[in-house]
């Protein structure tokens, strides 16, 4: 399907006026036609052409349109696509046209989407879950730029671990015959194709760096991670859903990840593994710095001959020192008055 714009119907205000002008002229008929009958006795044709303009002069109101900036109006007649009004303008088409918008009374969590009306809740009340939108109603399709946020999914990442993530795209029309013709809803169309895009991209990352994975598919290991790589995954992700929802005449102009954890059930494990891993770091960070502070000290020692040691006391030395610098408390000192012999 191919958009048409239709550019050459932006004469809806010289419509309006004829029309106005038309029915005036047809009551006038009715009006002076009876008269005349009544008093001079004429044949009543004036009084009965009166009639026909004013029963058939509505007709062309139905074929007026108002379009406010960024909105769109795709026309079909009888069936047939015949065009798409789009900008800002007073348009007059055939009155026998056709609005067609499938996804008009479709609400999603996205901005651009009507929440209920004050008519509805006056009319049904708040809690009849019937909605009423004027969107729903003139079946006009907006073209601004809209952020759908979907739940939360959880996803198993290439590891087997369960995790939870959601996205928000910005998306926007961009060809409007494809958007209503091509598929039944475009906007339960894109929020499907966001969940399986994201679903695919997921399931090639680690949560965190992990070792032997490879994320880019050139057979050597790296260090991509959902965590650490936010940026290129939301850019994979963009890309994905933009493959599969170009039929549907959608621009995915950009995806971010908003949440990301694990899932409930292995937070608390994948929690004491973080605070093992960084315990761990920590204290080979201690250890190294604890030998290079007895290494520089013997060093020192031997440099200055401050004092001659064996190869006992050296041991025994080495073993306090490292006693003193890797323990969690502060060190209590014992002078010894004697010799180690």
């Amino acid at each position: 399907m191919t958009e048409k714009i239709l550019t050459n119907k932006k004469n809806g205000m010289a419509v309006l006026l004829l029309d106005i002008l038309l029915l005036i002229a047809g009551i006038l008929a009715i009006i002076f036609g009876a008269i005349w009958v009544e008093t001079k006795g004429h044949t009543p044709a004036l009084m009965i052409v009166g009639i026909l303009v004013t029963s058939v002069g509505w007709l062309p109101l139905l074929g007026l349109k108002v379009l406010k900036p960024q909105e769109a109006l795709v026309l079909t007649l009888f069936g047939n696509y015949i065009g798409t009004l789009k900008g800002e303008g007073f348009y007059f088409v055939n009155p026998f046209c056709t609005a067609i918008n499938p996804a008009a009374a479709t609400k999603l969590g996205q901005s651009g989407d009507v929440k209920t009306s004050a008519l509805s809740d006056a009319v049904f009340g708040k809690d009849s879950g019937v909605s009423l939108s004027l969107d729903s109603m003139n079946k006009k399709l907006s073209l601004k730029v809209m952020t759908l946020s979907n739940s939360k999914q959880k996803i198993n990442d290439c590891l087997g671990n369960p995790v939870e993530i959601g996205i928000a795209v910005t998306w926007r029309i961009v060809d409007t015959a494809k958007a209503v013709f091509n598929v039944d809803n475009y906007k339960e169309f894109l929020s499907l194709q966001c969940d399986s895009a994201l679903r695919n991209v997921v399931r090639i990352y680690p949560y965190d760096v992990a070792p032997n994975v490879d994320t880019t598919g050139d057979g050597q290991a790296d260090d991509g991670s959902l965590r650490g790589s936010s940026e290129i995954v939301a850019g994979r992700i963009r890309d994905e859903i933009q493959n599969r929802v170009n039929e549907a005449g959608i621009e995915i102009i950009e995806s971010r990840i908003t949440y990301l954890a694990y899932a409930s059930e292995i937070a608390a494990a994948m929690l004491q593994r973080q605070q093992a891993s960084a315990v761990v770091d920590a204290r080979k960070l201690i250890v190294d710095g604890a030998v290079g502070m007895v290494e520089m000290a013997l060093e020192r020692l031997n440099e200055n001959h401050t004092v001659e040691l064996d190869e006992e006391r050296k041991a025994a030395m080495v073993s306090n020192l490292l006693v003193v610098l890797c323990g969690n408390h502060d060190a209590q000192p014992v002078v010894n008055s004697g010799s180690l012999y």
